[in-house]
């Protein structure tokens, strides 16, 4: 017997790319699975995916707290109330200084950062009576520094870092676990189209196993692969000419890496 066995795992960005993945392995280890996704199609593959597994679904957008609301109760009706969140709907796109928009910048924040606050909301109440519980933001080791041309997703990823980290403090004593997890470039439809060298993409389901683990070990924070964490945590801590010198030297090909974005 798993410690996911018959535990309900809510999980948002269901449909596809990581949160499915992450669906497909807890159901195999006998997880409840309630999925929420804003796509039909995706939700509906995930089913057919899964046979026999105690999986249910419902269609919403994280943005509207509302739609979450009614998603979440009619989910936890049909299987239970939810002992694991993980909140893995984000979106990547091109934000740059050059072509500034808020409209962009906002629907970073809107989905990456306000879409898990609206993920929590409907569960947190009843994990803080139950006393138990557990709590997952899919963040980025973008979060650890701005990057040129990223500066809405950077800034959102950030978000998410700063809002568990205070979580962290104050529900560990409740019984309530919280993990943030911070990887670096995952096979995913996010991706399609940037064009990366092979050895800079994690497979989904290398990153899927990762995640996995950080959950059942009830890690706080997990930020992979090494290699690609220490390049970012670096600058972090280097001079800001410095740091700014390097980043212009190694990472403005993100510049043709997100272009058309």
């Amino acid at each position: 017997m798993t410690m996911f066995r018959d535990r309900v795992a809510l999980i948002t960005g269901a449909g596809s790319g990581i949160g499915g993945e992450l669906a497909r392995r807890l159901a195999a280890e006998g997880a409840r699975v309630a999925a929420i996704d804003r796509s039909p199609e995706g939700l509906d593959a995930l089913v057919s995916a899964l046979p026999g597994c105690p999986v249910a679904t419902a269609v919403a957008d994280v943005t509207d707290l509302a739609a979450m609301r009614r998603a979440v109760a009619s989910l936890e009706a049909t299987l239970g109330p939810t002992d694991l969140l993980i909140a893995s709907a984000g979106i990547g796109r091109k934000t740059s200084a050059e072509e500034f928009s808020a409209e962009q910048i906002n629907a970073h924040i809107q989905v990456n950062l306000i879409g898990i606050v609206n993920s929590i909301d409907p569960v947190i109440a009843g994990m803080r009576q139950r006393r138990r519980g557990h709590l997952v933001a899919l963040s980025s080791v973008a979060s650890y520094h701005g990057l040129p041309f990223m500066g809405g997703y950077c800034a959102s990823k950030a978000g998410v870092n700063a809002l568990f980290d205070s979580l962290r403090l104050e529900l560990g004593p409740m019984g309530i676990d919280t993990t943030t997890v911070c990887p670096a470039w995952i096979r995913t439809p996010m991706i399609q189209g940037l064009r990366l060298h092979a050895r800079e993409i994690m497979s989904l389901e290398y990153a899927g196993g990762v995640i996995l683990d950080a959950i059942r070990r009830k890690k706080a924070f997990v930020a992979f692969p090494r290699r690609m964490v220490w390049r970012v945590q670096m600058l972090r801590y280097l001079p800001r000419s410095w740091s700014d010198w390097l980043i212009r030297r190694d990472l403005m090909r993100v510049r043709h890496i997100i272009q058309g974005r």
